[in-house]
């Protein structure tokens, strides 16, 4: 407990999967969270079990691929709880069913492109003058291992969590002397909902597509949401006060053949 007391973090992406879980371990540990979805219904639930449970959060409806809510939402957060300390990037979509390069329309890459890359830019580009304001904060994009290796399905998906790894790099650099700490997550396969849509879409019953991920990862099976959690939560926490430019993976060896 109180490993984030009273930092002020803000979710994208918050209200299911991954998002969930790094908004419940956060608010554990002593944040007061910022909730935000394009997710209404499940986004304010969650804000209620984190109340319920002693911790502190609001929700705020955002899509981040659109400038003038992020702007808004930023400000209102601010606002709210006094500051921001922690941005994690996490929002972002798949690409499914996977389409190769030449049979894939502009449009499709550009809707991947708008949540999770220019998302990203434009959360960062929010934040910063806040983390600047008051002297420093953790910011953590959530990329994939798919930002680190690719595979041959989902093209804009792979390069769009590349780019999430470089984006993290070069903003780690800037801020680095303003006390803005800028890291990337690498998750292998983590059993969410978006995992099972791919599975689906794929053509594979849930029961045969796990069967598979368990096979590509050395431990032997996918992880859980908690697993990236934890990993967030010390990244933005005061125990990770070196750690910038880095790439925290949590992916049960995947990227190790």
């Amino acid at each position: 407990m109180g490993r984030v007391d009273n930092k002020v973090a803000i979710v994208t992406g918050g209200s299911i999967g991954l998002g969930r879980s790094i908004c419940e371990l956060l608010a554990k540990e002593g944040a007061k969270v910022a909730v935000t979805d394009i997710l209404d219904k499940e986004g304010q639930n969650l804000v209620d079990e984190i109340k319920a449970a002693g911790g502190t959060a609001n929700f705020w409806h955002l899509d981040v691929a659109n400038e003038g809510q992020v702007t808004s939402v930023f400000d209102e957060v601010a606002k709210t709880f006094g500051k921001i300390d922690v941005l994690v990037n996490n929002a972002g979509i798949g690409d499914f069913p996977s389409t190769p390069t030449h049979e894939l329309t502009l449009e499709r890459w550009n809707k991947v492109m708008d949540v999770n890359v220019n998302g990203v830019f434009l959360c960062v580009k929010a934040a910063i003058p806040y983390m600047l304001k008051s002297g420093g904060g953790s910011i953590i994009n959530i990329s994939s291992i798919y930002g680190l290796v690719s595979a041959p399905d989902i093209p804009a998906y792979h390069a769009s969590k590349g780019a999430v790894r470089l984006m993290t790099k070069t903003d780690a650099l800037l801020y680095a002397k303003q006390n803005i700490r800028v890291n990337s997550v690498h998750p292998g396969f983590i059993w969410t909902d978006l995992v099972q849509n791919y599975l689906t879409t794929s053509g594979l019953t849930l029961e045969a597509g796990r069967e598979i991920l368990n096979e590509l990862h050395p431990v032997g099976h996918p992880g859980e949401p908690d697993d990236i959690g934890w990993g967030v939560v010390y990244l933005a926490s005061d125990e990770s006060k070196f750690v910038t430019g880095s790439e925290l993976v949590i992916d049960g060896g995947y990227t190790a053949r």
